[in-house]
């Protein structure tokens, strides 16, 4: 009895060291400096400089951090007056880091490379993903129960997100038919294709609240085939990182301590999202929300990542896949792409 409750203990207190979404553990495993203000962004009347930060999607949990921080005042403690710029459809990331009206953008990886290459002075300065969530999700009653039953089967995926589905099916040497699909899970629903494409986070909660349970479908993903095209990492332009190194640095820190306190208050995290997202005229669902918020602590800090660091690694695969698939003609040094926050800010 004695060994039993030793070992229960043991269990606990490992759990309270290493559990990485633990109550206070912020990223980078390290308290936040006492903020001051310097820099290259204009200041307002409180002494505030004012930033703006673009997402690449509508407002939804995905983002909660950032809009937690700006709603509870995080930012203003770091100095920075937070704008975030609603998300539309005919303008791009790119467009707004490239004339200046944008300070900040969050980006997948593989997109960020395709920036990069096409001439726009973009760096990563803080890599927060560390997991793709990127799926292929069949229903247990098509048969699809491996990889090589997908041979010759219709997969649905979204226009212009087909480089890890065609890099998964080369490597395995599958041959199927590429359905390109929209924002919904309809095909998919009324078989229309066997498998579709999915984010963790997102479409296939979709597919569970159709009527599927979890059991009745088949879940493949990228990551676990040797695809871990990392996603949300925060860019900026090189000329401000240079120019502004602790606007740079705040930033981040404030958007590290925001995420923070989002996974470690979820109730609070959840209604500003969906206040935001309701004021905006946006169809919002609280136990999606929830969901996504959940899955995006697991996609943060996966393994126990707490860092905000980019490993060259994982970068110089994502740009070798997209090299061969003729997406870049060159790839940028390593050193020329990641420049992390904490290097440039002593």
């Amino acid at each position: 009895m004695k060994r039993k409750t030793g070992l229960a203990i043991l269990t606990i207190v490992l759990l309270s060291v290493f559990l990485p979404f633990c109550k206070n553990l912020p990223f980078d495993n390290k308290e936040s400096e006492t903020p001051t203000l310097s820099g290259l962004a204009d200041t307002n009347s409180s002494g505030l400089r004012k930033v703006t930060f673009l997402p690449y999607w509508v407002i939804n949990a995905q983002f909660a951090g950032f809009y937690l921080g700006k709603e509870l005042g995080i930012y203003k403690k770091y100095g920075i007056d937070l704008e975030i710029i609603n998300f539309q459809p005919f303008y791009s990331s790119p467009d707004l880091l490239r004339t200046g009206e944008a300070d900040f953008a969050a980006l997948w990886l593989i997109n960020a490379i395709s920036v990069k290459a096409s001439g726009i002075d973009i760096v990563n300065i803080a890599q927060f993903s560390s997991r793709s969530s990127l799926m292929l999700v069949t229903k247990k009653s098509s048969g699809i129960n491996e990889l090589e039953d997908m041979n010759n089967k219709r997969v649905g995926v979204w226009a212009g997100f087909d480089l890890q589905p065609m890099t998964l099916f080369k490597k395995f040497h599958l041959n199927v038919e590429i359905v390109p699909i929209g924002s919904t899970n309809n095909l998919f629903l009324n078989d229309g294709v066997e498998i579709t494409a999915a984010n963790w986070f997102d479409e296939y909660h979709s597919i569970i609240n159709s009527g599927y349970n979890a059991d009745e479908l088949n879940t493949f993903f990228f990551a676990d085939y040797g695809l871990n095209f990392l996603e949300d990492g925060i860019y900026c332009l090189d000329s401000t990182l240079k120019q502004d190194p602790k606007l740079c640095a705040d930033f981040v820190k404030a958007t590290a301590e925001s995420w923070t306190f989002a996974f470690n208050n979820p109730d609070k995290a959840i209604d500003i999202v969906v206040a935001k997202a309701q004021e905006a005229k946006i169809p919002v669902n609280r136990i999606h929300q929830y969901w996504m918020l959940d899955r995006y602590r697991d996609l943060y800090f996966s393994s126990g990542k707490t860092t905000t660091e980019l490993s060259e690694k994982d970068y110089m695969f994502a740009a070798k896949v997209m090299k061969e698939s003729n997406l870049i003609t060159e790839i940028t040094p390593f050193k020329d792409f990641f420049k992390h926050y904490s290097k440039y800010s002593r």
